[in-house]
């Protein structure tokens, strides 16, 4: 009883604490890196929020808040091959646009899976349920529709359940260029089978509008509200409401569209790309939205599409975003809501049983070619490159910061010329700069493709190094990146000159994605037996 007391007593100075130390604003982005697409749930007191992960696996990180400021990774909702089967996808393909939501006792995750057909079993649109948000998820439901992206369910009050989702291919053909019609369909949840002829609802709110997207319908004052996104994910990017007597329609689009963009401000505003918008109503009443956007340097972004949040008020059914300033900010008023901070590690020591969730690999794995062992993360040179379209041996993070460092210590021994391992930074396998350990040097490489059609691999420098184990280090501060190496932390040295960032900047290599920092190894299209070593890594913002 005596240690149940000191428990409790513990638990609520930290509430304390906690509540003193809370700081009237909030900094966006709330989930930083290549975090897109974000949707939003709350169950109580608990907010769930989840991404699109496109070709990276696990899929689909999903994190928990309790204050919708400060968030912390819970798992990844596709961590299973059975779930997830990508062999091929380049950096658009793969899981788009995911939708969270919760109903009578399970949670619901309805995402597109694209471009990677034949190869990764997708039929473009499935769901997994879930008694726990932490897992397990369940194995896919698809739905018997081959129409369209970005799926989300609706349950009405009278019990039917509806798909609502973007497509071109039904209406007839497009009118215009890229334009997409925002269709809904009652569905069986059980069998995933849609039981109703689809209903079209809009193709956007501008007579020209491109790829209307991005749809949720929510109930609010007795009114249907649908809300899209239009223009396209990038600078064009706008979310437009519409709204109803019934959930079927008709639907006319709000006096005030659209209800948020950034595209009038230009292409350098700090914060450009707004759109694909979910909304919360907190336990307290207020509104809040997350939403995608960019953070661009000289007009470029390498940190990929990140998570933002700004509050909305309602006006009738029209939600007015960020009342009085209609822009989301980088440093906000932060909710009305208990701070409740989470330890944030920078440091991997490779101690646990598992890789944590934040790793990922590039396409599924199938077979385990790494291992943790005592303490350090092993992993297999196998033949496939980093430079290819495969899944090369590389395990990597988000980078998530404008200015922050990577750095591991790699214990590796080779006499053969074709094996090598260290630090990846990538956008892709065709926009990416490597640090390796060779036989007798490490080596600055760069890998860039200026039309997309002809890879160009460069060795940018090459300095001797004979030991087995060697420190390495990776720093963007801004759109400059540095490479060091050495024996020690305390001995590095600079890996030839400052070189640029927007290699792996979106801007420049295409894709939906962000870029990577992660360890590679690779014996070059020749079998091998042999591993690297690494024994921590560590991210962090400076």
């Amino acid at each position: 009883m005596k240690r149940l007391n000191l428990i409790i007593v513990a638990i609520v100075m930290v509430s304390i604490i906690h509540a003193q130390n809370a700081p009237e604003t909030f900094q966006n982005p709330i989930i930083p890196g290549f975090h897109p697409d974000p949707s939003i749930t709350r169950v109580g007191d608990d907010y769930y929020l989840v991404n699109s992960s496109f070709n990276m696996f696990p899929g689909i990180p999903i994190f928990h808040s309790k204050d919708l400021v400060n968030w912390q990774q819970i798992g990844n909702v596709l961590d299973r091959p059975e779930q997830l089967l990508m062999k091929t996808p380049g950096n658009g393909g793969g899981i788009w646009a995911p939708t969270i939501r919760y109903h009578d006792g399970l949670y619901y995750v309805i995402v597109t899976c694209k471009q990677c057909i034949n190869d990764c079993g997708c039929g473009d649109n499935f769901y997994v349920t879930a008694k726990d948000p932490k897992g397990p998820w369940s194995n896919p439901i698809w739905v018997d529709t081959s129409h369209g992206i970005d799926p989300t369910i609706f349950w009405d009050d009278d019990g039917k359940t509806y798909y609502v989702g973007s497509t071109h291919d039904i209406g007839g053909p497009q009118e215009w260029d890229s334009q997409d019609r925002i269709y809904i369909s009652e569905i069986d949840l059980k069998t995933g089978k849609l039981i109703s002829e689809p209903i079209l609802l809009t193709t956007g709110h501008a007579t020209n509008a491109k790829f209307a997207e991005g749809p949720h319908i929510y109930k609010i004052k007795n009114k249907y509200l649908l809300m899209i996104s239009e223009g396209g994910t990038w600078n064009n990017h706008a979310i437009t409401t519409f709204e109803a007597d019934k959930v079927t329609g008709p639907y006319k689009p709000t006096q005030v569209n659209p209800v948020l963009t950034h595209r009038h401000l230009g292409n350098n505003f700090p914060i450009t790309t707004v759109g694909h918008a979910d909304l919360v109503q907190t336990q307290n009443g207020d509104w809040w939205s997350v939403m995608l956007a960019c953070r661009p340097i000289e007009g470029k972004y390498y940190l990929g599409r990140e998570t933002f949040l700004t509050p909305v008020k309602f006006e009738g059914v029209i939600p007015i975003f960020n009342e009085g300033i209609g822009q989301v900010l980088l440093e906000d008023k932060r909710p009305d809501l208990t701070w409740h901070p989470f330890n944030k590690k920078t440091i991997d020591d490779f101690e646990d049983e598992k890789l944590g969730f934040e790793w990922n690999f590039i396409r599924t794995p199938l077979d385990k070619w790494y291992n943790l062992k005592k303490g350090n993360l092993e992993i297999k040179l196998r033949p496939e490159k980093i430079t290819d379209k495969n899944n090369p041996s590389f395990i990597g993070r988000r980078l998530e910061y404008l200015k922050s460092s990577a750095i591991t210590k790699m214990n590796f021994k080779t006499s053969k010329e074709n094996e090598v391992a260290g630090l990846v930074t990538l956008q892709n396998e065709n926009f990416q700069y490597q640090l390796l350990k060779t036989n007798k040097t490490i080596e600055l490489i760069k890998v860039y493709n200026a039309d997309r059609k002809i890879q160009t691999i460069q060795k940018i420098a090459v300095i001797p190094y004979k030991k087995e184990t060697v420190v390495l280090k990776v720093e963007n501060d801004l759109m400059t990146l540095r490479f060091y190496a050495g024996e020690t932390e305390n001995s590095l040295v600079q890996v030839g000159a400052d070189q640029d960032a927007s290699v792996i900047s979106s801007s420049v290599a295409g894709g939906f994605i962000g870029a990577y920092i992660g360890m590679y190894a690779s014996s070059n299209s020749k079998k091998s037996t042999n591993k690297a070593s690494f024994d921590c890594f560590e991210y962090k913002p400076f």
